[in-house]
Protein backbone atom coordinates (compact mmCIF):
# COMPACT_ATOMS: atom_id res chain seq x y z
CA UNK A 1 0.00 0.00 0.00
CA UNK A 2 2.66 2.23 1.41
CA UNK A 3 4.75 1.26 -2.02
CA UNK A 4 1.64 2.49 -4.31
CA UNK A 5 0.75 6.17 -2.57
CA UNK A 6 4.87 6.75 -3.00
CA UNK A 7 4.34 5.74 -6.59
CA UNK A 8 1.26 7.47 -7.32
CA UNK A 9 2.40 10.32 -5.43
CA UNK A 10 6.18 10.24 -7.69
CA UNK A 11 4.13 10.32 -10.84
CA UNK A 12 1.98 13.36 -9.23
CA UNK A 13 5.20 15.17 -8.45
CA UNK A 14 6.53 14.73 -11.94
CA UNK A 15 3.31 15.80 -13.91
CA UNK A 16 2.93 18.75 -11.70
CA UNK A 17 6.98 19.52 -12.26
CA UNK A 18 6.14 18.67 -16.18
CA UNK A 19 3.35 20.77 -16.22
CA UNK A 20 4.92 24.10 -14.60
CA UNK A 21 7.97 23.69 -16.77
CA UNK A 22 5.60 23.67 -19.86
CA UNK A 23 3.92 27.28 -18.14
CA UNK A 24 7.30 28.39 -17.37
CA UNK A 25 8.56 27.92 -21.70
CA UNK A 26 5.20 29.40 -22.69
CA UNK A 27 6.28 32.70 -20.63
CA UNK A 28 9.13 32.36 -22.14
CA UNK A 29 9.43 33.98 -25.85
CA UNK A 30 12.87 32.98 -27.72
CA UNK A 31 14.83 35.40 -30.53
CA UNK A 32 17.69 33.10 -32.21
CA UNK A 33 20.11 35.39 -33.47
CA UNK A 34 22.26 33.85 -36.40
CA UNK A 35 25.57 36.28 -36.82
CA UNK A 36 28.77 35.65 -37.94
CA UNK A 37 30.56 36.02 -34.82
CA UNK A 38 34.39 34.98 -36.24
CA UNK A 39 35.61 35.10 -39.89
CA UNK A 40 35.80 37.66 -42.62
CA UNK A 41 32.94 39.60 -41.16
CA UNK A 42 33.14 39.11 -37.10
CA UNK A 43 32.83 42.58 -36.81
CA UNK A 44 29.07 42.68 -37.87
CA UNK A 45 28.29 40.16 -35.24
CA UNK A 46 29.80 41.52 -32.59
CA UNK A 47 28.65 45.28 -33.37
CA UNK A 48 24.85 43.37 -33.45
CA UNK A 49 25.02 40.92 -30.90
CA UNK A 50 25.93 44.31 -28.10
CA UNK A 51 23.38 46.51 -29.35
CA UNK A 52 20.65 43.74 -29.45
CA UNK A 53 22.19 43.06 -25.72
CA UNK A 54 21.96 47.09 -24.87
CA UNK A 55 18.49 47.26 -25.97
CA UNK A 56 17.43 44.57 -23.42
CA UNK A 57 19.35 45.96 -20.61
CA UNK A 58 17.82 49.35 -21.62
CA UNK A 59 14.13 48.08 -21.86
CA UNK A 60 13.84 45.04 -19.91
CA UNK A 61 13.69 41.40 -20.48
CA UNK A 62 10.20 40.82 -20.07
CA UNK A 63 7.49 42.33 -22.53
CA UNK A 64 4.05 41.63 -22.44
CA UNK A 65 4.25 39.02 -19.55
CA UNK A 66 6.83 37.04 -21.65
CA UNK A 67 10.72 36.57 -20.59
CA UNK A 68 12.66 37.28 -23.23
CA UNK A 69 15.74 34.81 -24.18
CA UNK A 70 18.42 35.77 -27.01
CA UNK A 71 20.27 32.52 -28.25
CA UNK A 72 23.08 33.53 -30.18
CA UNK A 73 24.70 31.47 -32.89
CA UNK A 74 27.72 31.81 -34.92
CA UNK A 75 27.33 31.06 -38.37
CA UNK A 76 30.92 32.24 -39.54
CA UNK A 77 29.20 33.63 -42.65
CA UNK A 78 28.72 30.37 -44.37
CA UNK A 79 25.34 30.09 -45.55
CA UNK A 80 24.96 26.22 -45.12
CA UNK A 81 25.81 26.72 -41.31
CA UNK A 82 23.01 29.38 -41.11
CA UNK A 83 20.44 27.11 -42.82
CA UNK A 84 21.52 24.39 -40.37
CA UNK A 85 21.16 26.76 -37.28
CA UNK A 86 18.15 28.24 -37.99
CA UNK A 87 16.61 24.82 -38.51
CA UNK A 88 18.05 23.55 -34.95
CA UNK A 89 16.68 26.87 -33.65
CA UNK A 90 12.76 26.36 -34.64
CA UNK A 91 12.98 22.74 -34.04
CA UNK A 92 14.79 22.06 -31.25
CA UNK A 93 14.81 25.86 -29.28
CA UNK A 94 11.38 26.53 -30.20
CA UNK A 95 12.47 29.73 -30.92
CA UNK A 96 9.67 32.71 -31.67
CA UNK A 97 11.74 34.62 -33.81
CA UNK A 98 14.97 34.64 -36.31
CA UNK A 99 17.27 37.61 -36.38
CA UNK A 100 20.45 39.16 -37.28
CA UNK A 101 22.36 37.70 -40.58
CA UNK A 102 25.19 39.15 -41.43
CA UNK A 103 25.46 38.91 -45.66
CA UNK A 104 23.09 38.44 -48.21
CA UNK A 105 23.13 34.24 -48.59
CA UNK A 106 22.82 33.63 -44.81
CA UNK A 107 19.59 35.92 -44.91
CA UNK A 108 18.59 33.69 -48.29
CA UNK A 109 19.64 30.57 -47.10
CA UNK A 110 16.94 30.81 -43.67
CA UNK A 111 14.22 32.27 -45.87
CA UNK A 112 12.34 28.79 -46.62
CA UNK A 113 12.91 27.74 -42.59
CA UNK A 114 10.92 31.29 -42.01
CA UNK A 115 8.15 30.89 -44.87
CA UNK A 116 7.37 26.74 -43.85
CA UNK A 117 7.58 27.59 -40.00
CA UNK A 118 5.57 30.88 -40.46
CA UNK A 119 8.68 32.50 -38.46
CA UNK A 120 9.19 35.97 -38.59
CA UNK A 121 12.92 36.44 -39.80
CA UNK A 122 14.29 40.09 -38.84
CA UNK A 123 16.82 41.03 -40.97
CA UNK A 124 19.24 43.82 -39.05
CA UNK A 125 22.69 43.29 -41.68
CA UNK A 126 22.05 41.67 -45.04
CA UNK A 127 21.02 44.89 -47.85
CA UNK A 128 20.25 42.98 -50.81
CA UNK A 129 17.15 44.81 -52.58
CA UNK A 130 15.74 40.95 -53.25
CA UNK A 131 16.20 39.80 -49.60
CA UNK A 132 12.42 40.73 -48.14
CA UNK A 133 10.93 38.93 -51.48
CA UNK A 134 12.13 36.17 -50.38
CA UNK A 135 10.13 35.01 -47.54
CA UNK A 136 6.64 36.80 -46.92
CA UNK A 137 7.82 36.50 -43.02
CA UNK A 138 10.83 38.56 -43.93
CA UNK A 139 11.01 42.01 -42.00
CA UNK A 140 14.39 44.34 -42.76
CA UNK A 141 15.64 46.80 -39.95
CA UNK A 142 19.27 47.38 -42.25
CA UNK A 143 19.07 49.24 -44.75
CA UNK A 144 19.86 48.31 -48.71
CA UNK A 145 22.45 48.71 -51.23
CA UNK A 146 20.37 50.73 -54.08
CA UNK A 147 19.48 53.45 -51.08
CA UNK A 148 22.57 54.49 -50.46
CA UNK A 149 24.07 54.05 -54.17
CA UNK A 150 21.15 56.40 -56.04
CA UNK A 151 21.91 58.76 -53.10
CA UNK A 152 25.61 59.04 -54.12
CA UNK A 153 25.01 58.52 -57.69
CA UNK A 154 22.91 62.07 -57.69
CA UNK A 155 25.49 63.61 -55.86
CA UNK A 156 28.68 62.66 -57.50
CA UNK A 157 27.37 64.66 -60.96
CA UNK A 158 26.38 67.90 -59.53
CA UNK A 159 30.32 67.97 -57.83
CA UNK A 160 32.83 67.83 -60.63
CA UNK A 161 32.76 63.85 -61.06
CA UNK A 162 32.38 62.74 -64.87
CA UNK A 163 33.74 59.90 -65.22
CA UNK A 164 33.73 56.84 -62.14
CA UNK A 165 35.28 53.04 -61.83
CA UNK A 166 32.84 50.78 -59.99
CA UNK A 167 34.86 48.24 -57.92
CA UNK A 168 32.55 45.76 -55.45
CA UNK A 169 32.56 42.81 -53.65
CA UNK A 170 31.14 39.93 -56.37
CA UNK A 171 27.66 38.94 -53.85
CA UNK A 172 24.22 40.43 -54.01
CA UNK A 173 24.65 43.82 -52.38
CA UNK A 174 27.69 44.50 -54.53
CA UNK A 175 25.71 43.55 -57.63
CA UNK A 176 23.12 45.86 -56.45
CA UNK A 177 25.80 48.81 -55.74
CA UNK A 178 26.99 48.52 -59.22
CA UNK A 179 24.20 48.29 -61.03
CA UNK A 180 22.01 51.13 -59.08
CA UNK A 181 24.59 53.13 -59.09
CA UNK A 182 25.99 52.94 -62.37
CA UNK A 183 22.60 53.57 -64.11
CA UNK A 184 21.37 56.49 -62.33
CA UNK A 185 24.80 58.05 -62.56
CA UNK A 186 24.69 57.49 -66.59
CA UNK A 187 20.83 58.81 -66.49
CA UNK A 188 22.42 61.74 -64.86
CA UNK A 189 25.56 62.11 -67.48
CA UNK A 190 28.27 60.35 -66.06
CA UNK A 191 30.22 57.97 -67.57
CA UNK A 192 31.53 53.91 -66.26
CA UNK A 193 34.24 52.94 -68.41
CA UNK A 194 35.00 49.87 -66.18
CA UNK A 195 33.12 47.98 -63.48
CA UNK A 196 35.05 45.85 -61.49
CA UNK A 197 34.31 42.64 -59.37
CA UNK A 198 36.55 41.30 -56.49
CA UNK A 199 36.20 37.96 -54.74
CA UNK A 200 34.32 37.74 -51.44
CA UNK A 201 36.65 35.35 -49.57
CA UNK A 202 39.76 36.47 -49.56
CA UNK A 203 40.36 39.33 -51.78
CA UNK A 204 43.02 41.19 -53.05
CA UNK A 205 42.31 44.72 -54.09
CA UNK A 206 46.13 45.13 -55.44
CA UNK A 207 45.64 44.51 -59.02
CA UNK A 208 41.76 46.43 -59.47
CA UNK A 209 43.07 49.36 -57.48
CA UNK A 210 46.29 49.53 -60.11
CA UNK A 211 43.79 49.09 -63.08
CA UNK A 212 42.10 52.12 -61.79
CA UNK A 213 44.68 54.02 -61.51
CA UNK A 214 45.67 53.20 -65.12
CA UNK A 215 42.30 53.97 -66.14
CA UNK A 216 42.60 57.67 -63.95
CA UNK A 217 39.09 58.39 -63.45
CA UNK A 218 37.84 61.67 -61.65
CA UNK A 219 36.42 58.95 -58.87
CA UNK A 220 36.03 55.22 -57.48
CA UNK A 221 32.87 54.03 -56.67
CA UNK A 222 33.49 51.39 -53.94
CA UNK A 223 31.24 48.78 -52.23
CA UNK A 224 32.78 46.08 -49.87
CA UNK A 225 31.10 44.40 -46.77
CA UNK A 226 31.59 45.97 -43.36
CA UNK A 227 34.72 44.87 -42.09
CA UNK A 228 36.87 45.34 -45.40
CA UNK A 229 36.93 48.85 -45.63
CA UNK A 230 39.97 49.39 -44.02
CA UNK A 231 41.99 47.38 -46.56
CA UNK A 232 40.49 49.17 -49.35
CA UNK A 233 41.49 52.19 -47.68
CA UNK A 234 45.22 51.11 -46.99
CA UNK A 235 45.91 49.74 -50.71
CA UNK A 236 44.07 52.72 -52.56
CA UNK A 237 46.45 55.33 -50.25
CA UNK A 238 49.69 52.85 -51.13
CA UNK A 239 49.05 53.12 -54.47
CA UNK A 240 48.97 57.04 -54.30
CA UNK A 241 45.48 57.26 -56.20
CA UNK A 242 44.54 60.06 -54.19
CA UNK A 243 47.81 61.97 -54.82
CA UNK A 244 46.83 60.90 -58.64
CA UNK A 245 43.30 62.87 -58.41
CA UNK A 246 41.64 59.71 -58.00
CA UNK A 247 38.67 60.80 -55.03
CA UNK A 248 37.22 57.77 -53.31
CA UNK A 249 33.68 57.76 -53.21
CA UNK A 250 31.16 55.01 -51.88
CA UNK A 251 28.10 53.81 -49.47
CA UNK A 252 29.03 53.97 -45.88
CA UNK A 253 30.21 50.34 -45.67
CA UNK A 254 33.82 51.71 -47.06
CA UNK A 255 34.06 54.32 -44.22
CA UNK A 256 33.04 51.84 -41.37
CA UNK A 257 32.57 53.94 -38.15
CA UNK A 258 33.85 50.81 -36.01
CA UNK A 259 37.29 50.88 -38.43
CA UNK A 260 37.54 54.65 -39.22
CA UNK A 261 39.92 55.70 -36.71
CA UNK A 262 42.48 53.25 -37.91
CA UNK A 263 42.46 54.35 -41.18
CA UNK A 264 44.43 57.59 -40.82
CA UNK A 265 44.12 60.65 -41.91
CA UNK A 266 44.36 59.39 -45.75
CA UNK A 267 40.43 58.68 -45.36
CA UNK A 268 40.19 62.72 -44.39
CA UNK A 269 37.71 64.50 -46.84
CA UNK A 270 36.01 60.64 -48.52
CA UNK A 271 32.37 61.10 -49.18
CA UNK A 272 29.87 58.39 -48.53
CA UNK A 273 26.43 57.84 -48.81
CA UNK A 274 24.41 55.95 -45.86
CA UNK A 275 21.53 55.66 -43.47
CA UNK A 276 23.93 55.88 -40.26
CA UNK A 277 26.93 57.81 -38.75
CA UNK A 278 28.25 57.37 -35.27
CA UNK A 279 28.26 61.06 -35.32
CA UNK A 280 24.44 61.62 -36.37
CA UNK A 281 23.66 64.60 -34.58
CA UNK A 282 20.64 63.76 -32.71
CA UNK A 283 19.91 63.58 -28.61
CA UNK A 284 18.54 60.39 -28.92
CA UNK A 285 22.03 59.18 -30.96
CA UNK A 286 24.19 61.05 -28.64
CA UNK A 287 22.61 58.85 -25.80
CA UNK A 288 22.52 55.69 -27.89
CA UNK A 289 26.43 56.41 -28.73
CA UNK A 290 27.33 56.76 -25.11
CA UNK A 291 25.68 53.65 -23.54
CA UNK A 292 27.16 51.67 -26.42
CA UNK A 293 30.79 52.86 -25.66
CA UNK A 294 29.69 52.33 -22.04
CA UNK A 295 28.48 48.93 -22.08
CA UNK A 296 31.58 48.06 -24.51
CA UNK A 297 34.67 49.36 -23.53
CA UNK A 298 34.52 52.21 -25.24
CA UNK A 299 33.54 50.41 -28.77
CA UNK A 300 31.92 52.79 -31.23
CA UNK A 301 28.35 51.61 -32.92
CA UNK A 302 28.58 51.69 -36.35
CA UNK A 303 25.27 50.92 -38.92
CA UNK A 304 25.65 47.21 -38.38
CA UNK A 305 24.71 47.97 -34.43
CA UNK A 306 21.70 50.10 -34.98
CA UNK A 307 20.18 47.59 -37.53
CA UNK A 308 20.43 45.31 -33.99
CA UNK A 309 19.31 47.89 -31.95
CA UNK A 310 16.43 48.62 -34.26
CA UNK A 311 15.60 45.14 -34.94
CA UNK A 312 15.02 44.19 -31.40
CA UNK A 313 12.91 47.42 -30.82
CA UNK A 314 10.75 46.40 -33.61
CA UNK A 315 10.44 42.66 -31.95
CA UNK A 316 9.64 43.99 -28.79
CA UNK A 317 6.84 46.63 -29.96
CA UNK A 318 5.16 43.66 -32.02
CA UNK A 319 5.35 41.36 -29.12
CA UNK A 320 3.74 44.09 -26.66
CA UNK A 321 1.07 44.95 -29.68
CA UNK A 322 0.16 41.64 -29.75
CA UNK A 323 -0.07 41.07 -26.38
CA UNK A 324 2.62 38.11 -26.21
CA UNK A 325 -0.46 35.84 -28.17
CA UNK A 326 -0.86 34.31 -31.36
CA UNK A 327 2.29 33.16 -33.59
CA UNK A 328 4.05 33.97 -36.77
CA UNK A 329 1.50 36.01 -38.12
CA UNK A 330 0.35 38.00 -35.29
CA UNK A 331 3.75 38.86 -34.57
CA UNK A 332 4.69 39.97 -38.32
CA UNK A 333 1.83 41.94 -38.52
CA UNK A 334 2.55 43.96 -35.83
CA UNK A 335 6.23 44.75 -36.90
CA UNK A 336 4.44 46.01 -40.47
CA UNK A 337 3.91 49.55 -40.61
CA UNK A 338 6.27 50.06 -37.70
CA UNK A 339 7.06 53.71 -37.28
CA UNK A 340 9.53 55.55 -35.05
CA UNK A 341 12.74 57.69 -34.39
CA UNK A 342 15.75 55.68 -34.37
CA UNK A 343 19.39 56.50 -33.87
CA UNK A 344 19.64 57.08 -37.28
CA UNK A 345 17.00 59.17 -37.30
CA UNK A 346 13.43 58.91 -38.78
CA UNK A 347 12.44 55.57 -39.93
CA UNK A 348 9.59 52.76 -40.54
CA UNK A 349 8.87 49.30 -42.05
CA UNK A 350 6.97 49.86 -45.04
CA UNK A 351 3.68 47.55 -44.67
CA UNK A 352 3.71 46.46 -48.44
CA UNK A 353 7.38 45.41 -48.31
CA UNK A 354 8.52 45.08 -45.37
CA UNK A 355 11.53 46.54 -46.12
CA UNK A 356 12.88 49.61 -44.06
CA UNK A 357 12.30 53.42 -45.24
CA UNK A 358 14.88 56.19 -43.88
CA UNK A 359 17.32 58.95 -44.55
CA UNK A 360 19.94 58.46 -46.19
CA UNK A 361 22.76 61.21 -45.35
CA UNK A 362 25.55 62.46 -47.28
CA UNK A 363 28.89 62.48 -45.20
CA UNK A 364 32.34 63.57 -45.45
CA UNK A 365 35.30 61.97 -42.99
CA UNK A 366 36.45 64.92 -41.06
CA UNK A 367 38.76 65.06 -37.58
CA UNK A 368 36.82 66.29 -34.46
CA UNK A 369 38.12 66.31 -31.11
CA UNK A 370 41.13 64.41 -32.44
CA UNK A 371 39.09 61.66 -33.58
CA UNK A 372 37.30 60.80 -37.42
CA UNK A 373 34.18 61.06 -38.02
CA UNK A 374 31.56 60.62 -40.46
CA UNK A 375 30.23 63.90 -40.29
CA UNK A 376 26.82 64.34 -42.64
CA UNK A 377 26.56 67.61 -44.51
CA UNK A 378 23.08 66.88 -46.72
CA UNK A 379 20.28 64.65 -46.48
CA UNK A 380 17.38 62.49 -48.43
CA UNK A 381 14.81 61.94 -46.55
CA UNK A 382 12.33 59.04 -46.75
CA UNK A 383 14.46 56.74 -48.85
CA UNK A 384 12.56 53.66 -50.11
CA UNK A 385 14.41 50.82 -51.62
CA UNK A 386 15.27 51.77 -55.34
CA UNK A 387 14.84 48.46 -56.29
CA UNK A 388 11.02 48.12 -55.32
CA UNK A 389 10.14 51.99 -55.50
CA UNK A 390 9.46 51.03 -59.36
Amino acid sequence: MQKRFFLRASVLAITAMGATYSIAQENVFKIGLILPMTGQQASTGRQIEAAAKLYMAQNGDTVAGKKIQLIVKDDTSIPDVTKRLAQELVVNDKVNVLAGFGITPSALATAPIATQSKTPQVVMAAATSSITQASPYIVRTSFTLPQAAVSMADWAPKNGIKTVVTLVSDYGPGLDAEKYFKERFQFNGGQVPESLRVPLRGPDFAPFLQKVRDLKPDALFVFVPSGAGAAVMKQFLERGMDKAGIKLIGTGDVTDDDQLNDMGDGALGVVTAHHYSTDHPSALNTKFVEAFGKANSGLRPNFMAVGGYDGMRVIYEALRASKGQGGGDALLAAMKGQIFESPRGPMFIDAQTRDVVQNIYMRKVERKNGQLYNVEFAVIKDVKDPGKAK
